[in-house]
């Protein structure tokens, strides 16, 4: 089992920026990409960026230029680096994980969250 957990949403006025983090634990043999999904109330979730463990990345057009995604793979730890927010940007921030465990099954995982709320 891995287990993925996210920290560093709160409340940021427009123009603010904040940091998220995702720290990735448990049966991992390698994290093969990991990444940010967003889903704002009564919206659907939709991918935000994305990091693969060769270092490519992968943006959403509405972030791209603003956020930075960006990893650490000795401490299998994703960050979001999000500048220049907006109250669009208000969602609950859900990291998501694609992962090869030590027999070589592979599995995705979710976790639980954390909201990000731009004021105006």
């Amino acid at each position: 089992q891995v287990q993925l957990v996210e920290s560093g949403g709160g409340l940021v006025q427009a123009g603010g920026s904040l940091r998220l983090s995702c720290a990735a634990s448990g049966s991992i043999f390698r994290i093969n990409k990991i990444g940010w999904n967003r889903q704002a109330p009564g919206k659907q979730r939709d991918m935000v960026a994305i990091i693969t463990s060769g270092g490519s990345t992968h943006y959403a057009d509405s972030v791209k230029g603003r956020f930075t995604i960006s990893g650490d793979n000795a401490k299998n730890t994703a960050y979001l680096q999000m500048n220049s927010l907006k109250p669009e940007d208000t969602a609950v921030y859900y990291c998501n994980a694609d992962v090869t465990g030590p027999f070589g099954s592979k599995m995705a995982y979710w976790g639980k969250g954390t909201l990000v709320t731009v004021s105006s």
